[in-house]
């Protein structure tokens, strides 16, 4: 094993998303684009919620810490894969792979049990409100948004234990734009047959089967609302259809994924673009565009800010 252990391979190279040069150029637009939108909008909800005190309730609590992670997922390997359009050799040190993957599951793992927590918000604010405010305290939403963190750790620990030990001796080329699990564990120098297996039951199940939780949970909450047509049914309702979409985006790639690894296919590609970049710049607009109390406090934050920037910019007279 030390033998092994001495030879191990100190980078990885990253075949990225397109080989052709213009295509490259193409794609180093649109993801910076992308990538500094997602950061401005994800910021921008969480500076409205903790800057506007009608927003401090259970539900934008999570909102905020939502785009928080969001931040987060959007940042651990974006700016090295918009950097990398313009590098002759695409590669990243053994080191930095294993921390892409850390910081993948971390985020992953705490968004998937935040979105549990929202859905749980929304499923006591509509089916038990009298109880809403008891149940949904401060302390109980710090302790959701803890457990969120503490679960995506674990989850990212498990992950790591034996990947950390495996012998990589011999080939060091990954197939995609950042180092992910499926496809860095199939570099290893031995049979990975029943570490895949330890990865779809602890990373696919998870997944799925929070999925259907989180669906299930939604659908009882919608047949809630079905015999109810007033305002606030209304305004419930469009909420939690903003929080199914984003369950959907976020999800629907992870299962994929996880459940059904080592297919090889060009779409894994795909989706991991989508669960890493689109989701989280999706986010804002989604809440902003379905959330009336989210986009009016918005938009007055803009304009308190281009106003305040209209009074502290000095007019200069013409001599």
């Amino acid at each position: 094993m030390e033998g092994v252990n001495h030879s191990r391979v100190s980078e990885f190279v990253l075949l990225g998303l397109a080989d052709s040069p213009q295509l490259q150029i193409f794609l180093f637009v649109m993801f910076s684009v992308f990538y500094l939108m997602t950061i401005l909008g994800n910021f921008l909800i969480l500076l409205t919620v903790l800057s506007t005190p009608h927003l401090h309730s259970p539900m934008y609590f999570l909102l905020s810490n939502l785009s928080l992670i969001d931040i987060c997922l959007s940042s651990f390997a974006t700016p090295k894969m918009i950097v990398d359009f313009f590098a002759q050799h695409k590669t990243i040190s053994f080191e930095g792979c294993i921390s892409q993957i850390f910081f993948l599951h971390l985020f992953t793992g705490t968004e998937i049990v935040l979105l549990i927590s929202m859905s749980f918000d929304r499923y006591i604010a509509i089916c038990k409100p009298l109880h809403y405010s008891s149940i949904m305290s401060q302390r109980v939403c710090v302790g959701l948004v803890a457990t969120s963190w503490t679960v995506g750790f674990l989850h990212t620990m498990s992950q790591l234990a034996f990947t950390l030990y495996l012998p990589f001796c011999g080939p060091n080329v990954v197939d995609s734009f950042f180092c992910d699990l499926p496809l860095v564990i199939q570099l290893a120098c031995i049979d990975i047959y029943v570490l895949g297996i330890f990865m779809i039951s602890t990373s696919g199940v998870i997944a799925l089967v929070s999925f259907l939780l989180l669906l299930t949970s939604y659908i009882t909450v919608l047949v809630t609302l079905k015999d109810h047509s007033s305002t606030g049914s209304s305004k419930a309702f469009s909420t939690c259809t903003a929080h199914f979409v984003v369950v959907l985006m976020f999800f629907g790639p992870c299962i994929f994924i996880y459940v059904w690894p080592f297919t090889g296919f060009l779409v894994d590609k795909v989706l991991s673009v989508f669960y890493t970049i689109f989701t989280p710049f999706l986010n804002p607009l989604i809440y902003t565009l379905r959330n009336q109390e989210v986009k009016t406090a918005v938009k007055k934050k803009l304009s308190n800010q281009y106003l305040n920037l209209g009074r502290t910019t000095p007019i200069y007279s013409v001599q």
